[in-house]
């Protein structure tokens, strides 16, 4: 998409996986992509869940650019269950999925370029869960809500949106039979089934969505599943 060229996009989690290939996308596209993650590498290194860690990049951004068109809150939190994930387990968890992502937005939405959007990553455990997942599941929904009403308070400013991938394997591994199948589209998704939909959410063919949620799991999510049905069966 050529409108993104010269674009300045900040991707958190931008290192591997979904991240690093939303990241690639835009500077496929010509953009300015700023990157932080904890990993090592040629980027902005830091743990998002720190406010100063957030504030220094932040300040890094805009000292190198000056402006700030694409936010995309993709860092990972942690997944501990309710048998082992401490208080300060649960708290880092939502450091990293829910209160970085408002920070960061925070502090650069003054320095928000014309059509500026936000692109938050949440998951679709933020309406479906498996045992032992609290804390992910707490920071995906989260991070989901915190969408719309980032949405309504930047009226004006930049369209904010989430989207909630299912599996999603980051390998791009092309499987068969059962895995597959489970998922109406027949195919588990790769990276680039979630980072085409980011960019879209950023162009201006997006220009009137806002505040929305958008489920990215092949159909999984919308399909009934009983006991018996198809040949699956719940062992107890």
């Amino acid at each position: 998409m050529d409108e993104f060229y010269g674009k300045v996009v900040v991707v958190t989690g931008g290192a591997r996986g979904i991240g690093r290939c939303i990241a690639d996308e835009f500077a496929r596209c010509g953009a300015e992509v700023c990157i932080i993650d904890k990993l090592p590498g040629k980027y902005f290194v830091g743990d998002v869940a720190h406010r100063e860690v957030l504030e220094a990049f932040a300040d890094q951004v805009i000292a190198r650019f000056g402006r700030v068109d694409v936010i995309v809150n993709n860092a990972l939190p942690i997944m501990r269950g309710m048998d082992e994930c401490s208080y300060e387990e649960f708290q880092y968890a939502l450091n990293v999925g829910v209160t970085a992502p408002f920070y960061l937005v925070k502090l650069l939405s003054p320095y928000f370029g014309q059509g500026a959007s936000v692109v938050n990553i949440s998951s679709t455990r933020d309406r479906m869960s498996q045992p032992q997942t609290e804390s992910y599941t707490a920071a995906k929904g989260g991070i989901a809500a915190l969408t719309h009403a980032m949405a309504v308070s930047l009226t004006g400013r930049a369209r904010v949106n989430s989207v909630s991938p299912g599996w999603i394997d980051t390998d791009y591994t092309v499987y068969e039979g059962a895995d597959a199948l489970q998922q109406p589209a027949g195919m588990v998704g790769n990276p680039l089934d979630v980072a085409n939909m980011v960019l879209y959410l950023c162009s201006s063919k997006a220009r009137f969505i806002t505040g929305e949620n958008i489920c990215i799991d092949g159909g999984m999510t919308h399909q009934m599943i009983y006991h018996g049905d198809h040949g699956w069966h719940l062992d107890v």
